[in-house]
């Protein structure tokens, strides 16, 4: 599992996670949205988040699962969530579908090749016409 190991302020001056990709060790930085701070400053006190410098309590990513897995049937969600299927949600729906260039989601997700993320940007293709329609405004043409 991916390492949380710590909440930083950016060139920004917006807070920022600092995320140690186990997969191919290189680094994940990216910045914290409102509601991510809300979550995590649930857990400034909590014993594991204080003793053992992380963000959130999760000791694997067989009990995040578990976690997800709990919230999902409280919400009466059938389909499986799990830390990937977030990651996935996150670099498709919350941030390419809203603009994000893909370099910008392709550096958050702390890959090392932009071609891995560019097979999350086939999901999105109804995005191409949202943007192709922006642009046609900005030219000025029907």
């Amino acid at each position: 599992m991916d390492t949380l190991q710590s909440k930083v302020y950016g060139s920004d001056g917006e807070k920022w996670v600092v995320i140690k990709r186990q997969k191919n060790d290189s680094p994940s930085r990216i910045p914290l949205l409102p509601q991510a701070l809300s979550i995590i400053a649930e857990y400034d006190d909590h014993p594991q988040c204080i003793n053992q410098d992380r963000l959130l309590p999760v000791l694997s990513n067989q009990k995040m699962n578990s976690y997800l897995k709990e919230i999902a049937d409280l919400c009466r969600i059938t389909k499986a969530i799990t830390f990937h299927l977030a990651r996935h949600t996150f670099a498709t729906t919350v941030t390419l579908t809203n603009g994000v260039p893909i370099e910008s989601v392709s550096k958050m997700l702390g890959r090392r090749n932009i071609k891995t993320t560019q097979l999350y940007a086939k999901i999105v293709d109804n995005k191409i016409g949202d943007d192709m329609r922006r642009l046609k405004e900005v030219l000025g043409t029907p």
